[in-house]
């Protein structure tokens, strides 16, 4: 899919390839052996299927800059390309080029999976006016709400919600999430892999189609 200058690749899971003139990965996971190497590698946090070693390992070069939470560090080897690891927590901005990073917050409200305490995190990625926010796994939680001044005119928002349940928001959750973001497009992920269905993302681009928002099902690469 793309959005403007912006390229925008599911690759299953909860796992994105963003493209303009830079090559950005968020949480690679089972992806294709020949994929392009990564500019910028963005992780979530340390469960197997968002911090993925193997697949880190396959798309790094030379200088690769990998985003990660506290939690993931120990479970880097020591790789043989020199990169550049930089630990992240809630509430900070990075800046590479035009590329601009925000990392926010993503935890369970009622759930043990993803306690907040653990600083896990999910990324809004800013290009020029193409905003994607990937929410990580996360529940419907109140800094959500700061999201909304991202809806403007000139804006390009894009948001990626996790649907599948059970570890994170499900279909009903994640349709309120975007309701409350309104985002101009409204993209579902973590599902078809280790939860949730294809059946699950049509309902959400159903329900979001019917709040008026624009949902997208992007078929993965």
């Amino acid at each position: 899919m793309e959005i403007g200058e912006v390229e925008i690749k599911w690759l299953g899971h909860s796992g994105f390839l963003i493209k303009n003139h830079m090559i950005v990965y968020i949480d690679p996971y089972k992806i294709k052996e020949n994929s392009e190497k990564a500019d910028i590698i963005l992780i979530t946090h340390s469960h197997y299927d968002h911090c993925s070693i193997a697949d880190i390992k396959n798309i790094i070069k030379e200088g690769t800059k990998i985003l990660l939470t506290a939690d993931c560090q120990s479970k880097m080897t020591r790789f043989d390309i020199p990169i550049d690891m930089q630990i992240v927590e809630p509430n900070q901005e990075l800046s590479f080029g035009e590329i601009k990073i925000a990392v926010l917050p993503a935890y369970n409200l009622d759930k043990s999976f993803h306690p907040q305490e653990e600083g896990w995190v999910g990324y809004l990625i800013k290009m020029n006016d193409v905003l994607i926010y990937h929410a990580g796994d996360t529940d419907l939680i109140p800094e959500m709400q700061k999201l909304t001044g991202y809806n403007q005119p000139d804006k390009k928002f894009i948001a990626l919600l996790p649907i599948g349940g059970k570890f994170t928001m499900n279909v009903e959750e994640a349709v309120e999430a975007a309701k409350l973001i309104k985002p101009m497009m409204a993209v579902p992920i973590h599902y078809g892999s280790i939860i949730g269905s294809r059946e699950d993302a049509e309902e959400f681009v159903k329900l979001c189609k019917e709040a008026g928002i624009d949902g997208r099902i992007l078929e993965r690469e």
